[in-house]
């Protein structure tokens, strides 16, 4: 390599006008997840609900967001990127008002459903427009994507725990004015995104999980999610804290995430290779889940546990995000939606589960189960090896 051309390598990218503006609409789309979090106790108690009942805001957002994966492909490929964009937005707006004027628990749980729908048009469309609009590469656009779900998911909890404490109504109304912002925004600074000259199909996505190294990492998603939301739906209800003390412990746990995602992922990535890496991380949060199932009866442990696993999750997700772009010989978009499909899944199950196995037996057994599903993630990429291999050689 040249001097010139490894001064232009070294030299960051400057990212074009329109990457800027999904990155700004992907922050706000992702406070959607971190704005709940806070007022999880209160919804149960306003509307007379339990711990379970209450989970499924998450378990129904996943679920319809995982099941929905399938078809952004098809409506992306036929309406374009700008559009796709547009209507996820929309329906967001809509269904985070709707559940904010609901007044019962399975109004709120099935337009969370509908906000599901919004959110998977927008984030999987939004993933594979920043990787082809920006400048850089592949990793480079990643980091950004995983940048921006941080700072989404650290400010969320913050914001959600302020207007939690006036009305839990107030974080789902929230929600739909800033998503106004982002529609404007898109509306008015996004051009045309020529569209694909092949139209996707609703089997695309899962024929690709027919490739071995993107079904492991899916798979690996899948379990790693369970255990991922078992600390975003349960652990709220063990902490014993009100909706400013909950929104002050996720916006550390956010930043911890939006810290490692963007400046550490990378720098382990590159010293130890992906593989090695992600079993590290899985393997770390597993331990993580165990503390905080022995001391579950110690606020401050679980805290701490909360606020320290963000340094895990966020570098395992620029981690993996990263592989799946890589791991599979089909289109980003595709690769995105096959492996979305299955972790939302697994992020639909671990709620609800985690709060039916605290009413059936006790506190401790959720954190438990978290941390043995996310180590047998860690399994499933330690004995995938041979699938994964070509992905540490890209990194490299």
């Amino acid at each position: 390599m040249t001097e010139e051309a490894l001064k232009a390598h070294n030299q960051p990218a400057k990212q074009p006008l329109v990457v800027w503006v999904i990155f700004f609409a992907t922050i706000i789309s992702f406070m959607g997840l971190g704005l709940v979090d806070p007022i999880l106790p209160a919804i149960a108690e306003k509307l007379h609900a339990t711990p379970s009942q209450v989970s499924l805001l998450f378990s129904s957002y996943n679920l319809i967001t995982g099941i929905a994966m399938l078809i952004t492909g098809v409506v992306s490929s036929r309406i374009g990127v700008k559009w796709t964009l547009l209507s996820g937005i929309i329906l967001i707006v809509i269904f985070s008002a709707l559940a904010g004027s609901s007044n019962g628990i399975w109004g709120v749980v099935s337009f969370r459903g509908g906000w599901g729908l919004g959110n998977s048009l927008f984030i999987a469309t939004a993933l594979s427009a920043i990787v082809g609009l920006s400048v850089g590469g592949t990793a480079k656009a990643i980091i950004l994507y995983e940048a921006a779900i941080g700072l989404g998911i650290s400010v969320g909890p913050l914001l959600g725990g302020e207007l939690g404490s006036i009305s839990w109504r107030g974080p789902f109304y929230g929600v739909s004015v800033l998503m106004i912002i982002a529609f404007l925004s898109l509306l008015l600074k996004m051009p045309k995104v020529t569209k694909p000259k092949t139209k996707s199909s609703v089997l695309d996505p899962l024929k690709a999980l027919k490739f071995p190294g993107l079904f492991r990492l899916g798979l690996t998603a899948f379990l790693y999610n369970i255990g991922f939301f078992t600390l975003m739906a349960f652990a709220p209800f063990v902490m014993g804290l009100h909706e400013h003390g909950l929104g002050f412990v996720f916006l550390g746990w956010g930043l911890c995430l939006a810290f490692t995602s963007v400046f550490v992922a990378p720098k382990i990535q590159a010293k130890f290779g992906t593989i090695k890496s992600m079993c590290t991380m899985l393997t770390l949060f597993a331990l993580t889940l165990l503390a905080m199932g022995i001391w579950t009866d110690s606020s401050t442990t679980v805290i701490v546990c909360v606020i320290i696993a963000g340094l895990f999750l966020g570098t395992n997700n620029t981690l993996i995000t990263t592989a799946v772009m890589e791991v599979a010989p089909v289109e980003r978009a595709t690769a995105s939606a096959a492996y979305s499909f299955v972790r939302f899944i697994g992020g639909a199950i671990g709620p609800w589960l985690a709060n039916k196995l605290a009413e059936k037996f006790n506190p401790h057994i959720p954190f438990y189960s978290g941390a043995i599903f996310v180590f047998i993630a860690m399994l499933v990429i330690a004995f995938g090896r041979k699938h994964l291999a070509h992905v540490d050689r890209v990194a490299h």
